[in-house]
């Protein structure tokens, strides 16, 4: 490297990140990107809890730059919440940087999960790494294993989700070398791990900087749009859990890690409006269909803000779940039908089709319509949710769904979506699969409006609305 640059520049950069980025990128640094690069020289431990898009990746590929460069022989191991988010994000963003810096360029090699000095790749380099998801701890934490080195740097992305584990093989190199040092940064999205324990009660330990979004905050990250920050809170409020960590940088209380609380389901099982306030509002029926033997298949009509009582069936085969619904089609007359269509669901979407029937697949893991959302499911459980809140009637005796609805947490991605476990996930956790309150969740997959003309179709009506009843008894 001496023949590169003078050993006495290398030593400016050392303590000065912030100048090495501007002469070697020729860019300038928001100003908590500035406190984090001053900050880096002289902590061991630093932790970045950010809300949406400020730039914390860019300035994690900087910084790794900077060690790589100014110590001799160093070894910076990344990793993130999954391989994916690594080589889309921090790596890539390592590439790009370096693309900008003759220096790096020529010194430098940069490999699909390995960077290396030219002069010395066996002793010189960042690698990225990824841990087993479904791994045990000791499994996950041999992601960090086996790094010892005078000078090491473990950088840790999108960090709210990765498991203690590989935290704990990141510390326990902390205890020898020269310099050893972790640099973490992530949405709070969690109330647990290892973001929340450095800024909560290790806080004596870790530099934190926070950094936030808040159009009225001076010290606000200037590369959020303060438009779309005002638009976010205007829309859906400051205390939203969605707004609370995506614009203000802040983890989410902890007392709403639920969409519904016991107190929004009584409220909604008091309340009883006039029929004239919802007399046209579209009538929508949702079918979850059971995917196992003792799963529910469950029925619901909801008209507007009425939930009717729910129809629950165990151990039928599809024809007979395809029969049950004609008959709630032909009573109800709705003007949307979803159904859930993973699974054993689809022969039913299908049948039904067959016979002519308004019907739509649901597929919850699909694309949710609002960017607040991890999928469709989470879209869905958060309309309902909403519903529950403002004008849903739920049936007074409905203890089972009442239960689903407030049983249920939520959680954020590491891209900062809200998400709802799906029924797999919560099987794992032990959790029953939540039929009742998946289908009222299905009466709001997609808005409905009332189509008065299916009902005045002479043809149609003839055609599919008829009074046969599979089910006469019921």
């Amino acid at each position: 490297m001496s023949d590169i640059l003078a050993q006495k520049q290398l030593a400016k950069w050392r303590e000065d990140p912030a100048q090495m980025i501007r002469d070697l990128f020729d860019t300038e640094l928001d100003d908590w990107q500035k406190d984090v690069c001053d900050a880096f020289p002289k902590h061991q431990r630093i932790a970045m809890q950010a809300c949406k898009g400020p730039g914390k990746t860019a300035v994690m590929a900087m910084l790794i730059w900077n060690f790589l460069l100014t110590r001799p022989h160093p070894k910076v191991v990344c990793t993130s919440i999954t391989g994916a988010n690594l080589q889309d994000g921090l790596w890539a963003e390592l590439s790009k940087w370096q693309k900008r810096s003759k220096l790096l360029s020529e010194a430098f090699e940069w490999q699909k999960e390995r960077i290396f000095l030219k002069e010395h790749p066996e002793t010189w380099f960042a690698s990225a790494r990824t841990w087993p998801k479904d791994g045990n701890a000791e499994q996950q934490a041999n992601t960090l294993a086996g790094i010892h080195a005078d000078y090491v740097l473990f950088v840790l992305d999108e960090v709210g989700g990765i498991p203690d584990a590989v935290m704990v093989a990141a510390e326990a190199a902390l205890s020898s070398g020269i310099e050893t040092k972790i640099l973490m940064a992530g949405n709070p999205t969690h109330r647990s791990g290892p973001l929340y324990r450095a800024v909560t009660t290790e806080r004596h330990l870790w530099y934190v900087k926070e950094i936030t979004g808040d159009p009225d905050d001076p010290k606000r990250a200037k590369r959020i749009d303060p438009n779309w920050a005002r638009a976010q809170i205007e829309k859906y409020g400051a205390d939203n859990p969605w707004v609370l960590v995506n614009v203000f940088g802040k983890f989410p209380p902890s007392s709403e890690n639920t969409l519904v609380s016991p107190h929004d389901v009584e409220v909604a099982q008091r309340r009883n409006p006039p029929p004239d306030s919802y007399a046209d509002a579209p009538v929508v029926l949702g079918i979850d269909v059971a995917r196992y033997g003792m799963d529910r298949t469950v029925f619901t009509v909801r008209e507007g803000p009425i939930c009717y009582e729910q129809e629950v069936r165990r151990g039928w085969d599809t024809m007979q779940t395809v029969g049950y619904a004609v008959h709630l089609i032909n009573k109800h007359r709705p003007d949307a039908v979803f159904v859930d269509e993973v699974g054993v669901g689809a022969a039913v979407v299908d049948r039904l089709r067959e016979l002519g029937y308004p019907v739509i697949g649901v597929n919850a893991s699909h694309a949710s319509p609002d960017e607040r959302y991890y999928n469709l499911r989470a879209y869905m459980w958060a309309k309902m949710a909403e519903w529950v809140k403002t004008v849903g009637c739920l049936p007074t005796e409905a203890r089972d769904l009442a239960r689903e609805l407030t049983s249920v947490p939520y959680e954020f991605a590491s891209n900062g979506k809200m998400k709802i476990k799906s029924k797999e996930e919560l099987k794992k956790d032990g959790v029953p699969s939540p039929d009742l309150a998946d289908s009222l969740a299905l009466t709001f997959a997609y808005p409905v409006a009332p189509k008065a003309r299916w009902r005045n179709n002479a043809e149609l009506t003839q055609r599919v609305f008829t009074e046969y009843n599979p089910f006469p008894e019921v």
